[in-house]
């Protein structure tokens, strides 16, 4: 099969040009203007801009959480990124404490392989390290594919580990050429705080977010920041959201460390006041939690400073029904919140169209950036000759309105209803084939693959 895509005009995070690029197969074999090559399908992109495919490198699809499982799986979850624009999620899997981490690759492969729609990857939590922890490190990196580890610093006697096991695994993983993403929050005062107001009665949705100010965020980020120094070992902030997180990466800068920073699209364009709303404000009760408008003006900053690398979603979707299970307690609620189909969109409107970001680091932030940081560069997220055929067409100037009665996850309420959006993504071609036409879905599950990552560098 042979694509020829012409007269569009093609961003990547360095270039802006007009040409015409030809797929063979999986890959782009030649990009130039006025292409002579027959092609089994043409597509005329004039007035399109034609971008990589995005990659949404922190997901969580049918992931047991809180008694319950997120409501999007790898069928669902990855078809709805597609409609997005996405071509590509980096998946996080949970190792069960007291268990390893073979049994977990196993159980998440199991829900993945055969269902996937658009491509993926895995991050491995570690939940549990101790010795026989520390010995699958290096399989997971070398023969897996799975070079970054993520971390929890609370959720205490769930997911938390202590700075001890941190400091052990940093070490073990900076030896085989891996990464540890963070979740930095300081669990143990955001326990304090919860338990404070809910003995005080104090029980709706907006003592989840009173439970995780600012400074806990700030605090073990600054505390990651100083291990990751220590260790030498390459560190990333998953969904920083505001002032104080921010100040201590660029605290680390000054040392000339490299702390990799990823934030959400709803941290940039929704605040804190949503937790006002009663219990509406549960469609938003996700950790971190919304912040202040002062937050979204530092993250947009900290993306044109090169101090904010990634923007990605934390889609962690879950049914209206299972938000109600914190009716009468917001820590029973369950944390997370959809937009695996939206970010794209939302990023260009909010970024793009309103001058916030420009074309170049749109493509950055959203596709190139998370491919380079988790060993896929140049096989995926950019355009050139031997990439992967992962490419998207947005028309930048139709506008449309963002609803849950027209998404695609499968979530029946949306953080962003009644959202007008200018731009709108029109084509996606995932490895040379048409996925998304007309607004059709044209694969089906099982196409998407796993994607080995190599070891990564530390630096972009």
């Amino acid at each position: 099969m042979s694509v020829l895509i012409r007269n569009g005009r093609v961003i990547t995070a360095t270039d802006d040009f007009i040409a015409d690029i030809f797929i063979e197969g999986e890959t782009i074999r030649k990009i130039g203007r006025n292409l002579s090559e027959q092609a089994d399908e043409v597509i005329d992109a004039s007035g399109k801009l034609v971008m990589p495919g995005g990659i949404d490198p922190h997901v969580h699809l049918d992931m047991p959480f809180m008694g319950t499982f997120s409501s999007d799986n790898y069928e669902t979850g990855t078809r709805a990124a597609l409609f997005g624009g996405t071509t590509m999620v980096i998946d996080f899997i949970l190792q069960k404490q007291g268990n390893s981490l073979r049994a977990a690759l196993d159980e998440w492969n199991g829900r993945a392989k055969g269902n996937a729609v658009g491509d993926y990857s895995f991050h491995m939590a570690v939940t549990d390290y101790n010795e026989d922890t520390r010995k699958e490190i290096r399989s997971m990196i070398e023969d897996e594919g799975i070079s970054s580890f993520k971390t929890f610093m609370a959720y205490k006697g769930a997911l938390m580990i202590d700075d001890r096991q941190m400091v052990g695994l940093m070490e073990e993983v900076k030896k085989y050429g891996g990464l540890i993403n963070v979740h930095a929050t300081n669990g143990d005062m955001i326990d304090y705080l919860t338990h404070k107001h809910r003995s005080e009665g104090k029980l709706s949705p907006l003592y989840h977010y009173l439970s995780q100010p600012e400074v806990t965020e700030a605090e073990a980020s600054g505390r990651f920041a100083d291990l990751s120094a220590y260790t030498g070992c390459p560190g990333y902030i998953v969904h920083l959201t505001c002032e104080g997180a921010l100040n201590a990466v660029r605290n680390a800068t000054r040392r000339n460390q490299k702390v990799f920073v990823e934030t959400c699209i709803q941290y940039l364009i929704l605040d804190a006041s949503l937790y006002e709303k009663d219990f509406e404000g549960a469609k938003w009760v996700m950790s971190p939690p919304l912040r202040q408008k002062k937050d979204q003006e530092t993250l947009w900053a900290g993306i044109n400073q090169g101090l904010v690398q990634v923007v990605a979603t934390d889609h962690c979707p879950f049914m209206w029904e299972q938000k109600l299970m914190g009716k009468d307690d917001f820590s029973k609620i369950p944390n997370g919140h959809p937009a695996i189909e939206n970010r794209m969109e939302l990023l260009f409107s909010e970024g793009v169209k309103k001058g916030r970001i420009s074309l170049n680091k749109y493509a950055e932030v959203a596709c190139t950036n998370p491919a380079k940081i988790f060993g896929m560069f140049p096989k995926k997220g950019t355009i050139a000759v031997g990439s992967d055929a992962d490419i998207i067409l947005i028309d930048p100037d139709e506008k449309h309105v963002i609803s849950a009665s027209t998404h695609h996850m499968n979530v029946d309420y949306s953080g962003y209803e009644g959202w007008e959006c200018t731009g709108k993504v029109k084509t996606v071609l995932l490895r040379g084939k048409l996925a998304i036409h007309h607004n059709e879905c044209l694969v089906d599950k099982g196409y998407g693959q796993f994607v080995r990552r190599g070891k990564v560098k530390g630096f972009i």
